[in-house]
């Protein structure tokens, strides 16, 4: 295992399914499955002890649910990103997931290669949504601006014209690479640009940033 191996962690109470796609990641060099879980329990455990870099989690669980399993690993392994890998798409558990931390959404009817990308994303910090969830997130940003009735409070210290720029194309879903061409600049400039992005709302990630920007107005 090399350094720039990314470390995953399966979590779902199938055996069969998580057997099939430890199979079915096994075929990338750049992938490794070093734990299991069958519940959300036993997912804190493994997280705790593994530290694994992305961690593929189910939401309907015994002992556990997804959604709380994801809450608690963000919150005492911060460095593990969860993508949330289920067969359900209703509106009530992407937004759970999405709350809790997770930085990507998936079906699990999703092409390997869209679920490795999507992998390789999180690792890197960034939000992937397939796009039937991506398009609920867009749908509940334009709910939540219509529905706003308290007016929004200002940061601390304002986004600059570019990094609002950045956060309205960050708030689609779009990677670090993805604003880099559409803006026409440098990769490492947005990921500078994202990082201020952050700390000026407070929240760890990208898709928190999204809802946080929607909440203030901001987009």
């Amino acid at each position: 295992m090399t350094q720039s191996t990314i470390r995953l962690l399966l979590v779902d109470d199938q055996s069969l399914f998580r057997e099939g796609l430890r199979t079915l990641l096994s075929v990338w060099p750049d992938l490794a499955v070093v734990g299991e879980a069958s519940n959300g329990e036993e997912a804190i455990e493994q997280a705790q002890l593994l530290r694994p870099d992305v961690v593929l989690m189910d939401l309907r669980m015994p002992v556990l649910d997804g959604v709380a399993a994801t809450q608690r690993i963000r919150q005492t392994v911060p460095t593990s990103q969860v993508i949330i890998l289920t067969t359900f798409d209703d509106d009530e558990y992407v937004f759970e997931g999405l709350r809790a931390g997770a930085v990507g959404y998936l079906l699990k009817d999703v092409s390997s290669t869209k679920l490795v990308e999507a992998i390789r994303s999180a690792a890197r910090g960034e939000t992937f949504l397939q796009p039937s969830v991506a398009a609920k997130v867009v749908a509940e940003f334009t709910r939540l601006s219509q529905s706003a009735e308290t007016r929004p409070q200002p940061l601390v210290e304002p986004l600059s014209n570019r990094e609002m720029e950045i956060l309205e194309i960050l708030a689609t879903g779009a990677s670090n690479k993805e604003i880099a061409a559409q803006l026409f600049i440098a990769e490492g400039t947005v990921k500078n640009h994202v990082t201020n992005i952050l700390g000026k709302l407070g929240v760890r990630d990208r898709t928190q940033a999204a809802l946080k920007a929607k909440e203030l107005g901001l987009i």
